[in-house]
Order: C-alpha cells, then sequence, then structure tokens
C-alpha cells in the first residue's frame, strides 16, 4: 500500500465495482495457481523418479533418429562427419559415468533447420558401430532417453 493512499474509493467508483474487481482478481490468480500445480504435477508423472533411468523404444523415436541410429550401426556415412562419431565428453555427467572416449555423439537431423539443431544420439561401447547402449536427447544434453528395441 502507498503511504497516504486512502482506503476510500476513487469518487466516482462504487464499492460494488471495487468488490466486483476483487472478485475477479481472485478467481484470476485461484485459476493461475491452479494452471501452475496443473503443470507440477503433469511433469512429475512425466519424469523420471529421481535415480531412474528414463527409456524410449527405438520405434518411437523421430524417423530422422531411427535413420541415424540405423548409420550408427552400418558405420555411416554420417551428414556431419567432422562431428558425427566425435567423442562426447559427458561433462554434465547426466549420462552413467565412463572413461573418457567411451560415448560418441551423432547428430540426429531436424526438418527445416540448416543446422545440426539439438537433437543428438549418444552411444557408449566399442566398436562404434556395436554400441552396448545408446541414448536420445531432443533439448541438446539437458535431458537423454535410453534407447531400448
Amino acid at each position: 500500500m502507498t503511504v497516504g493512499a486512502s482506503n476510500q474509493p476513487a469518487p466516482g467508483v462504487s464499492k460494488s465495482v471495487l468488490a466486483s474487481r476483487l472478485v475477479k482478481g481472485t478467481v484470476a490468480a485461484a485459476g493461475a495457481l491452479l494452471v501452475a500445480l496443473t503443470s507440477v504435477s503433469v511433469a512429475s508423472r512425466e519424469a523420471p523418479a529421481p535415480g531412474a533411468e528414463a527409456v524410449v523404444a527405438l520405434a518411437a523415436l523421430p524417423p530422422q533418429a531411427r535413420q541415424t541410429h540405423a548409420l550408427i550401426l552400418a558405420g555411416g556415412p554420417f551428414p556431419y562427419p567432422h562431428k558425427d562419431g566425435s567423442v562426447f565428453v559427458n561433462r554434465e555427467r547426466v549420462l552413467p559415468l565412463h572413461p573418457r572416449g567411451y560415448y560418441r555423439e551423432y547428430t540426429v537431423r531436424t526438418p527445416g533447420v540448416s543446422h545440426r539443431g539439438a537433437r543428438r544420439i549418444v552411444c557408449g561401447g566399442q566398436p562404434p558401430n556395436r554400441p552396448e547402449t545408446c541414448y536420445y536427447t531432443a533439448d541438446h544434453y539437458a535431458s537423454f532417453s535410453r534407447i531400448v528395441q
């Protein structure tokens, strides 16, 4: 409340108008709170539990990711030969810890994007065309889902 402000309505504004505005504001705030709580509830259902690993079926991936996965198993050729197959360091430690050189990253093309985009498949194990495990990220390494057959 500002200093010197009066509790009286402004001239020409009735108490019923003020009450109506208060109710509308309260309803809007309650609606916003409900939306926020629902969003948290939905996000918590979709995210894996702490310590749990997110998984995605290969068949459920976008077609470009399935194509990249097939190229990995075939040993290429890759759309970005100077980047695809390079060592992924796992700096953020989002993936299980392994020695440097265990993980390699591959670009998943994004339709309508002229650059590499954010989507990747990161695979671990040797040789690179027979990986032990692969992970998909659609958000440039912020989160991963282990690819399962």
